[in-house]
């Protein structure tokens, strides 16, 4: 598929009914709650990564650990720590309309995916199919997914039911790929996302991105297809990839426009008719550059791809220039486009500066973009880390970063992040929720990243002086800070650590008396090592 998409008008002139922007329903799922499960092997949810990947490899899982393996590298450490990386996946298929989604995996698991999926504001049930040893060990979990499937596939009410295997099933060998492809025109999505193969939940988001553009791709390939809701736009369009800021793609549209183009859809989608239109796209931008199975499946539809984003005044005159590349503009349409929204955004920078230094870490995968903007809005940034993986698509970012003199660290450990701001100590950390905790205990104004930072527009003008009021708030606060932490002096540390209705019993002489202990015990082995 390398040509024009073909759109079929009948279908495309369908009604799809009220199901199309409600909510989905409950999802069904088999009565009885769920023992511990475990496989034949013993392998069940107290088993570590190492254990759980060779019982996968051993049930025939080989194949899609290898692809995960090279799609998202893990690096110079074991793993990153951030959530469930299911949490990712499960929230792009519950934003998506008239798409229901099936875990498959441990009654724990399941209770904290749909606790924080709800949390973040999903409006709709989360099917799941409860197991116990020996349905899992039989195959009998199989069969209730595949029974669960054929009640929920109802195409009144969906266009696609996602079916997710966690740690347990994964391990276990569960063929979600044994599952039919459609029923009664309901498209039917298994994937794998156990959290001992796949690093992030930013990088289970793009597993399921990248199943379902395989299957639209497939089904464009075979014919014509519905063609988005909204219509199909009168201009090239570019497609976006990586999840934004609400108004971002709107103000990526309007810096577009001078040069003939049109804001594409966003991936991930909204809607299934909206995977053929972002297969349509004359380019991709790889906003968020570690979506590796969809870049994949851009790439096979003949789409070039574009890294970074148009941030700051430097990355959206480079950014602009490499889309104009991408469509074959000519240099003058480009020019106009950066002459129309480059003076807006040396405007905002300058009525909104950054005076001090900022860490910034995080797990969403904008880390990079963040950092730019805050350079440009006059901060020092010395450390960037992420703990999404770099990739080719990275490269722009990265010079542009250390050219400034910021140190970029891909995969970076929660170690690693707490090291950087305790040696810089800076005027702000940005970062996930323990970097913040650690940076208030040291008296450092810190900001969570998830929700005071990504939820902002970065893109454009918009963009560009969104950050200076909430940075410049934080960084205000220090002194406040450092009195806070001088009255609390102590509390909740140490001896004082806990609940205490007096004062703390403090034993000193136990500690003396157990240190002797462990003095004697270590002078015990060094003997022992010198025999």
């Amino acid at each position: 598929m390398t040509g024009e998409i073909r759109y079929d008008a009948a279908a495309s002139a369908e009604v799809t009914g009220d199901a199309a922007s409600q909510p989905a329903p409950d999802a069904p799922a088999t009565e009885g709650a769920p023992t511990p499960p475990g496989s034949a092997d013993g392998v069940g949810c107290h088993a570590g990564a190492g254990e759980m990947e060779k019982a996968a490899r051993m049930a025939g899982q080989s194949e899609v650990l290898d692809q995960y393996a090279k799609d998202y590298p893990q690096g110079p450490h074991d793993k990153p720590q951030s959530m469930c990386p299911a949490f990712g996946s499960l929230r792009v298929g519950l934003r998506m309309r008239r798409t229901a989604t099936v875990l498959s995996g441990s009654a724990c698991c399941v209770y904290g995916l749909t606790f924080v999926s709800h949390f973040y504001g999903a409006r709709r049930s989360v099917g799941y199919v409860p197991f116990d040893s020996e349905t899992l060990v039989t195959g009998k979990l199989f069969e209730d997914i595949r029974e669960a499937v054929h009640d929920l596939a109802d195409p009144d009410r969906f266009d696609a039911i996602v079916v997710t295997n966690l740690c347990v099933p994964t391990a276990s060998g569960v063929p979600l790929r044994l599952l039919p492809k459609e029923i009664d025109g309901v498209r039917i999505i298994g994937i794998e996302v156990p959290g001992f193969g796949v690093p992030t939940h930013a990088e289970a988001k793009d597993i399921l991105a990248g199943a379902m553009l395989n299957y639209a791709r497939a089904e464009v390939e075979a014919g014509p297809v519905p063609a988005p809701a909204q219509g199909r736009a009168d201009r090239p369009s570019l497609t976006m990839l990586g999840e934004m800021f609400p108004g971002d793609p709107v103000m990526i549209g309007q810096m577009l426009a001078p040069m003939g183009l049109a804001a594409g859809p966003v991936v991930p989608c909204r809607e299934w008719r909206e995977l053929y239109a972002a297969l349509d796209g004359g380019a991709v931008a790889a906003i968020h550059p570690f979506y590796t199975a969809a870049i994949r499946e851009f790439e096979a539809a003949g789409r070039p791809i574009v890294g970074s984003a148009p941030v700051g005044h430097d990355g959206t005159a480079a950014w602009l220039a490499e889309i104009g590349d991408a469509f074959g503009l000519p240099a003058a349409r480009v020019a106009e486009a950066q002459n129309a929204a480059l003076p807006g955004i040396r405007e905002a920078l300058a009525g909104a500066p950054i005076d001090g230094t900022v860490t910034v870490s995080g797990y969403e995968g904008s880390e990079l973009l963040v950092a730019r903007l805050l350079i440009e809005s006059g901060a020092n940034v010395p450390y960037v880390g992420t703990a999404c993986p770099r990739t080719k698509w990275s490269a722009p970012d990265i010079e542009w970063l250390e050219a400034k003199g910021a140190k970029v660290t891909f995969r970076a450990s929660l170690e690693d992040d707490c090291a950087a701001m305790e040696a810089i100590r800076p005027d702000l950390a940005i970062g996930t929720t323990p970097v913040v905790q650690k940076g208030k205990e040291l008296s450092i104004p810190s900001l969570y990243f998830t929700n005071l930072i990504s939820a902002r527009p970065l893109m454009g003008p918009a963009g560009a002086g969104s950050l200076a009021e909430v940075v410049n708030a934080a960084i205000g606060n220090r002194d406040r800070m450092a009195r806070m932490s001088e009255f609390f002096e102590g509390v909740g540390t140490g001896d004082s650590a806990g609940v205490w209705e007096g004062a703390p019993n403090l034993r000193p002489d136990f500690r003396a008396q157990n240190q002797k202990k462990i003095d004697k015990a270590a002078r015990a082995a060094k003997a022992q090592e010198m025999i």
